[in-house]
């Protein structure tokens, strides 16, 4: 009993001491430190006056406490003196070469410090030509953003160029105070652990504490995102080869074709027919069945029932 009302002392004091100090700021927060020191009073009080059990009181107060807290926190938000600024494009480029336009560009972003994040290709091979095209995906200061977008598009021959800006300012500007909330009231849950003198108290506060820690390594994480998104824009430079187009020329008459070629041409288009018409069979196979099956169940039904009555057939003169 000693220990608990010991407790509920010190976190009676802690909350006015909160109250004073948040006295400057705003209405919201002094509405916030009030009900906190009337919920600490009640539970100095005793467990006979809550009528609440008594190893939910340490961490019933520290709640209290982190409500007043929540409330001033917001008016002594960490100032932003810029805007805050993800930057992000994509640029498609015909190069002749991909090897070689992918070596500069790697070349570039290293020397403007920084690095190439991804990196995909791909072959294709007609008629025994073939053609790359693929892409690299840059991460850059941002100062050095718009160089490096000029520079892609110095490879070659500029197809598209899309570039972006997604204002977060207001995001990491919450989340820093968020984070400034959530670290003092941790605080005072760690005065409270150390001061526990029950098992039942020690978890009460222990729960509450793994709870604001995971909230807070939460919130760091977004926040580190966040930062590393404005500090270095991204890039996407998709390379892509020409299209190679087969050398053929056509003869002057149909008969001058050679003969391999012709026989070639010939295979090559009895199987392209062969093709069409197993497809087709494919889509038509659906309706025959719908369709076709009930009539032939019909016309032989029709077929056995003549038969069974005798009528004559035509043909046969009476």
């Amino acid at each position: 009993m000693t220990s608990r009302r010991t407790l509920a002392t010190l976190a009676l004091v802690a909350l006015v001491a909160l109250a004073g100090c948040g006295a400057t700021g705003s209405g919201g927060a002094g509405g916030g430190d009030a009900g906190g020191y009337e919920q600490a009073t009640q539970a100095a009080a005793g467990p006979e006056a809550t009528g609440a059990p008594t190893g939910t009181a340490v961490a019933r107060d520290a709640a209290s406490g982190s409500g007043g807290d929540g409330g001033g926190g917001g008016g002594d938000a960490v100032n932003v003196q810029e805007r805050q600024v993800i930057r992000t494009g994509t640029v498609v480029v015909e190069v002749d070469d991909f090897e070689r336009a992918r070596a500069d560009i790697t070349s570039t972003v290293e020397g403007y410090g920084g690095y190439v994040s991804d990196t995909a290709q791909d072959r294709r091979e007609i008629d025994n030509e073939t053609w790359v095209r693929g892409q690299v995906v840059l991460r850059v200061p941002q100062d050095r953003f718009e160089g490096l977008v000029e520079d892609a598009k110095a490879l070659g021959e500029v197809e598209s160029v899309e570039t972006n800006a997604r204002d977060v300012t207001g995001q990491i500007v919450d989340i820093q105070a968020r984070l400034e909330n959530l670290r003092a009231e941790r605080d005072r849950l760690r005065e409270l652990y150390d001061q526990a003198n029950t098992t039942e108290d020690v978890l009460a506060v222990q729960r509450e504490l793994s709870d604001v820690q995971g909230e807070i390594e939460r919130l760091e994480a977004r926040l580190q995102s966040l930062q590393n998104q404005v500090a270095y824009s991204t890039l996407t430079v998709r390379l892509e080869e020409p299209r190679p187009t087969p050398n053929r020329v056509a003869p002057d008459r149909w008969y001058d074709t050679p003969v391999v070629s012709a026989f070639l041409q010939s295979v090559d288009g009895v199987v392209v027919v062969a093709r069409a018409i197993v497809v087709g069979l494919a889509y038509a196979l659906p309706y025959l069945i719908a369709f076709g099956l009930p009539v032939v169940l019909v016309g032989g039904a029709i077929w056995r029932y003549r038969g069974r009555i005798g009528l004559p057939s035509r043909g046969n003169g009476d």
